[in-house]
């Protein structure tokens, strides 16, 4: 069982980004390429609103390893956020385990790194909407 599933709190509940949050994946995403971009996702009072990079985040052309046990204890901490360079955002079986094991929300952006290139993920891998907010 995930440790995620014992604590219901309000972290299930985020349906908001900050544009500026979104903007700064999207940038470091593009940066990334053709590498994968991956951080954590941390969010306040429903709203994500900041990223965590954790050392020893190994980007690939095909996959970004999270080293989890290098994430600090942190209850704002919400889910994941990576990109796929090779097109399409659309959740990976390899992304789907990430998702099933880690957080409640996952973004995943894809080219060309546009404010309309990205989609959200429940941790059951179904696509779910987040606002974008000022």
């Amino acid at each position: 069982m995930s440790l995620f599933k014992l604590f219901k709190d309000d972290r299930a509940n985020v349906d908001r980004i900050k544009k500026k949050t979104l903007k700064m994946i999207l940038e470091a995403s593009k940066s990334s390429y053709p590498e994968e971009f991956g951080a954590i996702l941390r969010a306040t009072k429903g709203i994500i609103n900041e990223l965590i990079l954790l050392p020893g985040t190994i980007q690939g052309e095909r996959s970004a390893l999270f080293k989890l046990h290098m994430l600090p204890i942190d209850f704002t901490v919400v889910g994941t956020v990576h990109s796929h360079p090779s097109g399409g955002c659309y959740p990976s079986d390899a992304d789907l385990d990430l998702f099933r094991r880690y957080g409640w929300v996952h973004i995943i952006v894809c080219r060309p790194y546009s404010m309309s290139n990205w989609a959200a993920y429940d941790a059951t891998g179904e696509q779910r909407e987040l606002k974008v907010v000022d």
